[in-house]
């Protein structure tokens, strides 16, 4: 991109190029690292190599029926279903895009991974597992804290 500002185009010129650079690739996506809680757990957003990545710190109801800490039982790979669920990564590879943020988010109770999709609305996380190309999405809103 190229731009050129004549000297009649003055202050006015110079603070329009300053808003392109500093604007230039449009709205950012709020940074939603910190604790937040979900329907049934708390998880902590963080940075994991260059993306966001959420971890499950806390279960509303931590044991199965038989007192015993809840673990990944329905993961397809046989070796991870005795993982505890405290302590699973839920949403990894989240990147920035636009006014969102996207990755990838693994649901424990039915041991698939989905694409996801993360939104900041009003101090609350508008979190989407999709599958089928977007066709088929469940949505969740989880709260700060």
């Amino acid at each position: 991109m190229t731009t050129t500002l004549s000297m009649g185009a003055g202050r006015t010129g110079l603070a329009a190029l300053a808003a392109l650079l500093i604007l230039g690739a449009g709205p950012a996506s709020a940074d939603p690292a910190g604790q937040w809680t979900t329907p049934k757990a708390r998880v902590k957003i963080s940075d994991c190599g260059g993306g966001l990545c959420a971890t499950v710190i806390a279960l509303n109801e931590p044991n199965d029926a038989d007192g015993q800490p809840k673990v990944d039982r329905n993961n397809p790979d046989k070796a991870k279903q005795n993982r505890p669920i405290i302590g699973l990564s839920i949403l990894t590879g989240m990147k920035p895009s636009g006014d969102q943020w996207l990755g990838r988010i693994y649901n424990p109770e039915d041991g698939r991974t989905y694409k996801a999709y993360v939104t900041e609305q009003g101090g609350a996380l508008k979190v989407q597992g999709c599958a089928l190309g977007g066709l088929v999405c469940k949505t969740q809103v989880w709260k700060r804290g």
